[in-house]
């Protein structure tokens, strides 16, 4: 279902000022420019030896180790001083689903201009590839404060649609395989909920570069809440659908039909060795990302002795 807004849009330059003051200035109090947190393991610089775990790479398995140790170890790495990030980005009218105020769109928009100004901040590179049924355009990865407006610029201006092809992930993903050449960090941030067939092409992007799956999703997703009649639209093919929630059953089989696709998109996830962050439209964005930033600090604090 998507939800038009008719508010006015920030100028770039205000919403990189409301996020510089809103997210980066308590980033900055909590993680205490330890930046290297998040981007652990998004690098070339060897950081440490730990224990290997279900998702790990198993390229980066220390085989002299695990030999000594008889357990499996994998390699640990830092960033490199300088890297070059991707955000590939799903803006097909599914994004619009969420409240007048927390659409997943806007989750997506934060997200990418918190992260990019971090990135540029620390004299890294960011680029872009825009989805919405089909690749926009692709921004080639620059450094700087204007590359971070441009971002922003073409986010905030980017037409909401009213109707588009259904989602295909293997078209924005196998967009990345031909445009990024060198090793790099790719975020993917997309809801996920896509004609099936990409997770192929996301395990060959996950064997060339460091993936990280940033999902965004509104909990009415999940579990339908009971309104009454309503009238449901799809998004991308305008099918409308009239639905009576107070009827109990209904709301179970939604549920669960809802909770199938949430496990088969993080089987598949898992099943690329792609860590994933979560990202509801009714999160708090700087917590979410310190959540991620300890629990990734948690996992390399096993170093062999």
């Amino acid at each position: 279902m998507a939800i038009e807004t008719t508010a006015p849009r920030a100028s770039p330059e205000k919403i990189l000022q409301r996020i510089d003051w809103t997210v980066i200035r308590r980033l900055d109090g909590f993680l205490q420019g330890d930046y290297r947190t998040l981007f652990l393991g998004f690098g070339l610089d060897l950081a440490d030896i730990r224990e290997y775990q279900f998702t790990d790479d198993v390229r980066y398995i220390d085989w002299n180790v695990t030999a000594r140790m008889v357990t499996p170890y994998v390699r640990q790495y830092i960033e490199d001083r300088e890297v070059t990030a991707w955000f590939l980005l799903d803006i097909s009218p599914s994004v619009d689903f969420g409240t007048v105020h927390a659409l997943k769109r806007n989750m997506l928009i934060d997200f990418v201009t918190v992260l990019a100004r971090l990135l540029t901040r620390h004299g890294n590179r960011v680029g872009a590839i825009f989805y919405s049924g089909k690749v926009e355009r692709v921004i080639p990865a620059k450094g700087g404060r204007l590359q971070v407006l441009r971002l922003i610029n073409d986010l905030a201006n980017q037409p909401q649609l009213k109707r588009a092809p259904p989602t295909n992930l293997t078209t924005l993903l196998e967009a990345a395989l031909r445009s990024i050449k060198r090793r790099s960090l790719v975020f993917i941030i997309s809801d996920f909920i896509s004609a099936p067939g990409w997770d192929k092409a996301l395990g060959v992007l996950a064997q060339r570069h460091e993936v990280l799956a940033v999902r965004l999703y509104d909990p009415r997703e999940i579990e339908l809440p009971d309104i009454g009649p309503i009238i449901f639209e799809d998004a991308e093919t305008g099918e409308q659908l009239f639905l009576d929630t107070h009827d109990k059953k209904f709301r179970e089989r939604f549920v669960r039909a809802a909770q199938r696709r949430e496990y088969e998109i993080g089987v598949h996830l898992r099943r690329a060795g792609v860590e994933t962050l979560p990202l509801s439209t009714e999160d708090d964005l700087v917590k979410t990302i310190v959540r991620f930033a300890t629990a990734r600090k948690q996992r390399t604090r096993r170093p062999v002795k």
